[in-house]
């Protein structure tokens, strides 16, 4: 019972201290859609939102409520979300802002299957990019468009918006997202039945991509592929590349490609293999199934949730038990709530004097290995070129700056997006917009890749470290989880890495 007395204290501070709370409680969504715990994110994200008081901490919060449910697939949330964000951001009269929460907009409506709205919002970001004057923007815009016209079949016109869009990522010199554009381009041409064409821009994007770890892009080009070559009558060469498409999509656990994949298999194998042909109808049908199930169970969940008033209809008896078993319910929730909070209490007492000790442990370990001053330029490249591309000078120092201060946190033990943005002097939706913009990577992503970059860099140079220290070393408060971020990452334990290191030295 004394414990329970705390409670208030607690709620006296966390009235009093709303900014302090807000952002640990924004930063901690952020983290959780992160490792893409979509729905604890979505609540946290919740309890957030009411405690931002600022104009931008309250787009940065929308902004994260409306990419949330678009990841859970309400897209009716995140649309109410995002509308709120960009009535938010027009306020601030920046154009490139509105543009960007104007294409979240389009693509939320497009995930909808709702085109006619997609392309209202889409024709206003990019009138909204080109009075920011940033080609960048633009170049999504116009790439969105194309997806927009070419849902509602008019491929003519997204033809010429997917053109744009790849003209201005050329010019930019950012090769990768331009070959990205020659696929959609590919894909509105077979729309208006131009195979022979689709196929010669295929077959320039195909093997640039088959260099490149962006497996999702190369499996729908294959697709894509695959269809333009059994439209003009080659079915070996079909087959091929179903087969390659079928392959990546059934390993990156991806079934609407694959499904897609298989349906061009059975129609290609038809006349050459009908026993092969066979098997990918049956693996077609099931995958077909599966998605159908999925979806079938969701309007199922939401039609009950909408028609409820059912239930009026039970007889006395059943009323008076779901009564008695609601009663019981709500005693074992509040039972349920108060073991949770007083184990969070206990948590955070341990997190602490863990935090104490993993301090105690780095300085140690600093003094035991002068490591953290070699050459090593912060553990990751801040090169003149992301994904081929020339950095500006300004956002050469702009990697350079948060490279330094993520390896600064490393050192202390813990690390985060919020505490990152927070030493530049920015809000975290302004840091993750800016990284995004120039990396292609999250702030999570960006952080995690320093992170194992400097766990190779010392498993590779310090063998007289163990994989406890190297740990520590990266900020990871235990082994277990510092090995599954490693596996997660490499594929590989710390332990196979090293194996696997002297497999291939001797």
């Amino acid at each position: 019972m004394a414990r329970l007395r705390i409670f208030p204290l607690i709620v006296f501070c966390f009235l009093f201290c709303p900014i302090e709370a807000q952002t640990t409680l924004l930063d901690r969504a952020d983290s959780l859609y992160g490792a893409q715990q979509y729905k604890e994110a979505l609540e946290i994200a919740k309890q957030a939102l009411p405690l931002c008081k600022d104009q931008e901490s309250q787009a940065d919060c929308l902004n994260l409520l409306a990419i949330i449910n678009v990841r859970l697939s309400d897209y009716d949330e995140a649309a109410r979300y995002s509308k709120q964000c960009y009535a938010l951001d027009e306020k601030t009269g920046d154009p490139d802002i509105m543009s960007s929460s104007l294409n979240t907009l389009a693509a939320i409506y497009m995930g909808a299957n709702q085109e006619q709205e997609a392309e209202k919002y889409v024709l206003k970001g990019i009138e909204m990019a080109e009075k920011a004057n940033n080609p960048n923007r633009m170049a999504i815009l116009q790439a969105m468009a194309s997806e927009v016209y070419h849902a509602q079949g008019n491929d003519e016109k997204a033809l010429t918006y997917i053109e744009k869009a790849y003209e201005i990522d050329k010019a930019q010199g950012n090769e990768p997202r331009a070959m990205v554009r020659l696929a959609q381009k590919a894909s509105v041409l077979i729309g208006l039945h131009d195979y022979k064409q689709a196929e010669q821009v295929l077959k320039e994007v195909i093997p640039f991509l088959r260099k490149t770890d962006d497996r999702h892009s190369l499996g729908i080009a294959c697709n894509k592929m695959g269809m333009a070559q059994y439209n003009l009558k080659h079915e070996t060469e079909a087959i091929s590349y179903y087969r390659e498409a079928a392959d990546i999509f059934m390993a990156l656990g991806d079934p609407y490609n694959e499904v897609h994949a298989r349906k061009g298999l059975y129609e290609a194998l038809w006349k050459k293999d009908p026993d092969e042909a066979k098997r990918q109808l049956d693996r077609f049908t099931s995958l077909k199934d599966s998605i159908y199930s999925n979806t079938t169970a969701e309007r199922l969940a939401k039609y009950n949730a909408e028609f409820g008033n059912d239930w009026l209809q039970i007889e006395n008896h059943e009323q008076r038990r779901a009564k008695y078993w609601a009663i019981l319910a709500a005693v074992i929730a509040i039972i349920l709530a108060v073991a949770v909070w007083l184990l969070m209490r206990r948590r955070q007492k341990q997190i602490r004097h863990l935090n104490a000790e993993l301090s105690d442990r780095i300085k140690e370990l600093r003094e035991k290995y002068d490591i953290l001053n070699e050459q090593y330029d912060n553990v990751i490249a801040t090169d003149k070129q992301v994904n081929g591309e020339e950095l500006s000078v300004a956002d050469r120092q702009f990697l350079e700056k948060t490279t330094n201060i993520v390896n600064e946190l490393m050192q202390s033990g813990q690390i985060d997006a919020n505490h990152v943005a927070e030493r530049l002097n920015m809000s975290l939706f302004k840091f993750r917009q800016r990284l995004t913009a120039i990396t292609d990577e999250t702030p999570q992503s960006f952080i995690q890749n320093i992170r194992m970059r400097r766990a190779c860099h010392l498993l590779d140079n310090h063998p007289e470290m163990n994989i406890s220290e190297v740990a520590v070393l990266c900020a990871y408060n235990d082994t277990p989880n510092f090995t599954r971020a490693f596996k997660k990452n490499f594929g590989l334990t710390p332990t196979q890495y090293l194996d696997k290191k002297g497999e291939i030295s001797r």
